[in-house]
């Protein structure tokens, strides 16, 4: 196992700056001692970005025998896939920036030996109307089929429902295999799921195609959230990014089903790290890396503290906005916008809701609020023309009934719960002016559309730490580009890309091939903005680590 740590001994030439150096063992390059930068060796590869997709890079090129440096401008690594104990004196390890796994790839798992437990939730949705509401069951059983029934009245909005879901599953089957391979062609896919679906998803607005297919409002909006999700899109947006959206979010493991990890996402991140660990990766923290520049056959690496390294191959594990500005260049792309509010929530007892459903199913898997069809509508035209949405359309979800084990002991014997919420169509742009003025209204919104379809006040139930304080955590997109770096608080770092090559666009190179192609040799995208990036799926990662053992 690699030791790794900086070093920074005199320069012979004051003027010179000192380097990193690596400490890494027989395993990787057949001799114990200091090798890297120090002796006038280099690594094989630098990742910028400690990330989860920096470290499942980290973790496929260390085992296939390459020196690998993972520089994280933090204090620890996981990026946003973290838990903390963000409270007080409050038992409690918090997924603070994302919160279910669907798009990790089982193959990558496997991989890498990762020592995690993924664990299906009992309910898929639930969305409170009146004095009742739309549950879907997991898997599906009659009390879906009767809630569809009191819902729509017998519309055959049930029947219209698993034949859509019959189609995204071929979808899925179709194109989750393709995730870890080079990248398909559209007219493969096109093939195989056939064209009347093809065009569907990937020529039409995915609100055209809902529309036409269901007329329930309720049934309408708990499908469309999945194309809006972290993209400022309207459902009939010609752009077709919330279609590109809405398929990453169905398409995970051939079955688009969203998964719990056991111990919360720090378990996700705490088991790659030590994948990469024990495969012989060096992994650096506190190093902010603030220039790249390619000098001969190489690129040269500084440092925030002014170290300098150098490797022949470097994989960027940062937005694609990001990496122009470390090169020095102007991006041709506007800086990217997040949407998403999110609020952590610490609870003694789950709230009872108007409806009348046991809290704990109605909060075990999706909780929809105010995302009927019309509203999604309004709130995007809201969020368009400046305004923060009324009513907020926003989702809960409760990882504690499905994996308790974020909590201490003494909490779970006192029945107490998390609940982390999102809410749509509130752009980073409307938090600028006035950022805690702004956070403050937006979170008092928020928890309004959640007291909404609760029968009793949320305050009742919300814990406090032993200062006194609430146990509630707001996050606007600006607040999380200030914690984890994210450009605009932008989730996916950017629009999301299809998971395929146009069939007319070139694909002469490896990075090309597997979509991570930076237009400079020897430099590859490594996360999010990679062609297939986005959520917590370890793809980008993967595909820069396949590029780069083709090259």
């Amino acid at each position: 196992m690699a030791l790794a740590r900086f070093t920074t001994p005199p320069p012979a030439d004051p003027s010179v700056p000192p380097r990193f150096t690596a400490c890494v063992g027989e395993k990787l390059t057949g001799r114990r001692g200091w090798v890297g930068w120090l002796d006038g060796d280099v690594s094989d590869v630098v990742i910028i970005g400690g990330g989860h997709n920096g470290l499942v890079a980290a973790g496929y090129l260390a085992r296939a025998g390459r020196s690998v440096t993972v520089l994280e401008a933090r204090d620890r690594f996981g990026g946003a896939v973290a838990g903390e104990p963000i409270f007080p004196g409050v038992g409690a390890r918090l997924s603070r920036f994302s919160y279910l796994v669907s798009l990790l790839p089982d193959k990558i798992i496997s991989d890498l030996d990762l020592q995690l437990e993924l664990r299906s939730r009992s309910v898929g949705c639930y969305t409170p109307v009146a004095d009742h509401g739309l549950l879907v069951e997991r898997p599906e059983g009659s009390a879906t089929a009767a809630s569809f029934a009191e819902l729509t009245g017998g519309k055959g909005e049930y029947e219209a429902w698993q034949r859509f879901h019959d189609d995204l599953g071929r979808v899925a089957t179709t194109v989750a295999p393709t995730l870890t391979e080079p990248l398909p062609r559209a007219q493969q896919i096109r093939e195989r799921i056939g064209e009347e679906l093809m065009s569907a998803l990937a020529e039409r607005p995915i609100g055209d195609l809902v529309v036409d297919r269901f007329v329930d409002d309720t049934v309408r909006g708990t499908l469309l959230t999945d194309a809006l999700i972290g993209t400022e899109a309207g459902v009939h947006d010609r752009s077709l990014v919330q279609n590109r959206c809405f398929l990453y979010h169905v398409i995970g493991n051939g079955t688009g089903e969203w998964k719990v990890p056991v111990g919360g996402m720090g378990a996700v991140a705490a088991a790659l790290e030590r994948s990469a660990r024990d495969a012989g990766a060096a992994l650096i923290t506190d190093a902010r890396v603030t220039d790249l520049r390619r000098v001969d056959d190489h690129w040269q690496i500084d440092t925030a503290d002014g170290r300098r390294g150098q490797a022949p191959y470097v994989l960027a594990n940062c937005a694609d906005w990001t990496l122009r500005k470390l090169l020095g260049e102007t991006p041709t792309a506007p800086k990217p916008v997040g949407n998403q509010l999110k609020i952590n929530i610490v609870l003694r007892r789950l709230p009872r809701l108007r409806s009348g459903l046991d809290p704990r199913t109605a909060f075990a898997g999706t909780l929809h609020l105010h995302q009927g069809y019309r509203e999604l509508l309004a709130a995007h035209q809201a969020a368009t023309a400046g305004r923060l949405p009324d009513p907020f359309p926003c989702e809960v979800y409760c990882h504690t009934l499905t994996d308790p084990s974020i909590l201490a002991a003494e909490l779970i014997k006192d029945g107490w719960h998390t609940l982390t919420l999102f809410g749509l169509h509130a752009p980073a742009s409307l938090f600028v002016a006035d950022p805690d003025g702004m956070r403050d209204r937006a979170a008092a919104a928020a928890l309004a559309s959640l007291e909404s379809v609760l029968a009793e006040p949320l305050a009742d139930c919300i814990a406090s730490d032993p200062a006194g304080n609430p146990c509630v955590e707001v996050m606007t997109p600006l607040d999380v580009q200030a914690s984890v770096g994210m450009p605009g608080g932008h989730i996916f770092h950017g629009d999301l890309s299809w998971p395929w090559l146009a069939d007319d666009e070139p694909a002469d190179t490896p990075a090309r091939r597997w979509g991570v192609d930076t237009g400079h040799p020897g430099l590859l995208l490594c996360g999010s903005s990679s062609r297939r990036g986005g959520a917590v799926s370890g793809l980008g990662g993967h595909s820069a680590a396949m590029a780069l053992l083709e090259t």
